[in-house]
């Protein structure tokens, strides 16, 4: 049991200079306080990631489609699974506009072969190569609000109203076992 507390007591831990990964120099990123974050800086090309990994481009840069960057400096696909936003929205929408393209961008890189964790990215702003302008990668919300205009005017969080997790609410109740919170509570009592 302790071997697994131990990892857990350092992820916290602030990052240090000699901890920088290799694509850290020039990287302006903030700290999430992440476990094995390092900033991570470098130029890539965004790709989707059903057409690289399985071959399916039929559809590739479609809306709604993930999206991957292959880093210029050594060919290696990474997956960029968060933006700068609080919640945990994935990167798509910010990186939409530049499938197919050369981009910079700045982030954290989480990196650890102890857990089984790599080349998993933040982006917190990119920029396509030559241009000097970064952009801020926090369009998830905006873009969902305008996608849901009736939900986004309602009171609360965007994920209580939203109408897909509302549809899945109703057909498979909140843990998806078909039951009321209450009664998958109550079983397993």
């Amino acid at each position: 049991m302790w071997k697994y507390l131990i990892p857990l007591t350092f992820a916290a831990a602030p990052l240090t200079a000699q901890d920088a990964g290799p694509f850290s120099e020039g990287s302006e990123a903030r700290s999430w306080n992440l476990g094995w974050e390092q900033p991570a800086r470098f130029e890539a090309e965004v790709v989707d990631l059903l057409c690289e990994v399985a071959g399916d481009c039929a559809n590739a840069c479609a809306e709604g489609r993930q999206l991957g960057l292959i880093r210029a400096a050594d060919g290696v696909l990474t997956y960029p699974n968060k933006n700068n936003q609080g919640i945990f929205t994935g990167a798509a929408v910010d990186l939409h506009p530049f499938c197919g393209l050369q981009v910079e961008v700045d982030g954290l890189m989480i990196e650890d072969d102890y857990v089984g964790a790599t080349n998993i990215y933040q982006v917190q702003r990119i920029r396509e190569v030559g241009v000097e302008d970064w952009t801020s990668a926090d369009g998830w919300t905006d873009a969902w609000a305008e996608a849901n205009p009736e939900a986004a005017a309602m009171e609360g969080r965007w994920y209580r109203n939203d109408p897909r997790v509302l549809a899945e609410i109703e057909d498979g109740g909140y843990l998806g076992t078909g039951e009321t919170w209450q009664e998958a509570w109550d079983a397993v009592q």
